[in-house]
């Protein structure tokens, strides 16, 4: 990762502002600016008050449209469903007027009962449109004066038949009228005509008053629809602006922030400003950022020493192939010189030597020889890992065959039987698995049982996405609390005269093991209690390719 070459005068400056203690993530890092506005808010609270204000607003502009649509619908009621009527009703009146002093005449002229029942009829149809008249104007503003003006229509109409149709109905007729009685019938209904002629004159009036309304309350009602939408937009702006102004901004902005500081710009600060939540976000992040400028500088400083380690190291290791180098080559030599002169003074001198004499000199040359073998020992277990080469495809059955023929000499003078049972062929290195088996068979062939041929077998079996491998005999085996202590280097469960050896061989074997990827241990719970022996399990890593083939072989 690269970071920007101000993080450190950045680490100073948060470590200036920071509290004493270890930095916590999500609490504040430095002292904050009181918040003003706003941001003493949260969006809860600022979308609480809000969405009260905007529905209150929405609230009245849609109550006022309602009562508008209420009035106009109730004003259109009325002028339709009641004063059009009434007009029409005022028209059957006049009508029934104009029948009944027509009929009461022809009656008074002809005699003609059928006239008679014209009158009747028109007073009937009078009183019924005169009634209906007063049903529909019948609780309608306005209505009063309409009538007021019937209620004296009909006391006119009630005049003119008691005074002047009545009198002729009652009679035979068949003659002209007396002048007297003419001019009384046209007196009494001239007031009606005038009458009628004023109740349409109310009912005009009413009605272009009542249409008026409808007109005013239809104008009001379009208005409010209007200003509903207008509010319903105005609203819809103003929680858009809320919503950017207390969120999307200072989210955008904390954005910006942080893009900045994930390019490695550890010293931008993150001091967004908006509502409580963005603010402890934006605090929390910050207290990230100041942690991660902490832990860069602790990670450059172990990263420092790791380089001075890693130095130390090659240094070491340039030290230890030397030391290899001058074990292989230059201490060998002094002890091969050492045991052959000790031969050569034991094969010149073993005459004039005694028993002691020649038992110093088996002593010298014993160790010379085991220092050689120390030697050896140690310069293949430092191996391991630094001198290798890797195969993709190690025939392990070859390689253990081949460990099995090295052996010949030590099989024949045991009696030895080896079996090697279907081996994979596995990544690693040919020499350092040869060395495996090698020392595996060699240490089951060494720590055989007293007057016992020795046995050996060597078995594999697939376990996920491992081999596992076992190297089991009928040896003198080994306690299962020894488990771990063989496996390590110089541990030896038995003297020297008993069985030879540096006490390196399953060290050795761990060592390669691990390094190829797998593990080795003693398997304790294998064996019978009347066949002791000792099995040897370890794992290598199967690849795909490998196990198919082997699968299909």
């Amino acid at each position: 990762m690269t970071v920007d070459q101000k993080a450190p005068e950045a680490e100073q400056e948060t470590a200036a502002d920071a509290p004493a203690g270890p930095p916590v993530f999500g609490m504040p890092t430095r002292q904050e600016e009181p918040a003003r506005g706003y941001a003493r808010l949260r969006l809860g609270q600022i979308y609480r008050v809000g969405t009260i204000v905007l529905g209150l607003l929405l609230l009245v502009t849609i109550s006022q449209t309602v009562l508008a649509l209420y009035q106009h619908n109730q004003a259109r009621e009325t002028l339709i469903g009641q004063v059009d009527p009434a007009t029409l009703k005022q028209f059957d009146l006049s009508s029934a007027f104009g029948r009944q002093d027509t009929a009461i005449r022809n009656y008074a002229s002809t005699g003609d009962p059928a006239q008679l029942q014209v009158y009747r009829q028109g007073v009937r149809d009078e009183a019924a449109a005169a009634a209906e008249i007063r049903r529909l104007l019948d609780g309608v503003s306005g209505s009063r004066p309409v009538l007021d003006r019937l209620t004296r229509l009909t006391a006119d109409s009630a005049a003119w038949r008691r005074g002047f149709a009545e009198p002729i109905a009652t009679g035979t007729g068949r003659g002209d009228l007396p002048a007297a009685t003419e001019r009384t019938g046209g007196v009494l209904f001239g007031a009606i005509r005038t009458g009628n002629v004023g109740l349409q004159d109310a009912l005009t009036r009413m009605h272009g008053g009542i249409a008026g309304q409808l007109e005013r309350r239809a104008a009001i009602t379009y208005w409010s629809i209007g200003g509903a939408l207008t509010s319903i937009v105005l609203a819809s702006i103003a929680m858009g602006l809320l919503i950017r102004r207390t969120v999307l901004r200072p989210v955008s902005d904390l954005s910006a922030r942080v893009r900045a500081v994930s390019q490695g710009d550890f010293t931008h600060p993150l001091d967004v400003r908006g509502p409580v939540e963005i603010s402890e976000l934006a605090t929390i992040i910050d207290a990230m950022r100041r942690r991660i400028l902490d832990e860069w500088r602790v990670s450059s400083e172990a990263r420092q020493r790791l380089d001075e380690q890693t130095a130390e190291l090659r240094r070491s290791n340039a030290e230890l192939e030397q030391f290899a180098y001058v074990a292989s080559h230059d201490l060998q030599e002094p002890l091969r010189k050492v045991a052959s002169f000790c031969q050569m003074l034991e094969r010149r001198y073993g005459d004039q030597l005694d028993d002691r004499g020649r038992q110093y000199v088996e002593f010298a040359v014993d160790g010379a020889k085991r220092m050689q073998a120390l030697i050896n020992d140690l310069l293949s277990f430092s191996r391991v890992g630094r001198l290798s080469r890797t195969e993709d495809a190690v025939d392990l059955a070859a390689v253990a065959r081949q460990s099995m023929e090295d052996l010949s000499t030590l099989r024949e003078e045991t009696g030895a039987q080896v079996e090697i049972g279907e081996l994979p062929a596995v990544t690693g290195d040919r020499t350092q698995l040869g060395q495996l088996f090698l020392n595996l068979m060699g240490n089951a062939i060494k720590f055989r049982r007293e007057g016992v041929p020795p046995r050996v077998e060597i078995t594999a079996r697939r376990e996920g996405a491992f081999w596992e491998f076992a190297c089991a005999d009928n040896g003198i085996g080994v306690e299962p609390r020894y488990a771990d202590r063989i496996f390590l280097i110089f541990q030896r469960l038995h003297p020297r005269d008993e069985y030879t050896g540096t006490g390196i061989g399953l060290a050795l074997c761990k060592k390669i093991v691990e390094y190829h990827g797998g593990r080795i241990w003693l398997d304790t719970e294998g064996r019978d209690e009347g066949d002791p022996g000792t099995t040897i399990r370890w794992t290598l890593p199967a690849g795909e390719e490998k196990s198919e083939d082997h699968d299909g072989s």
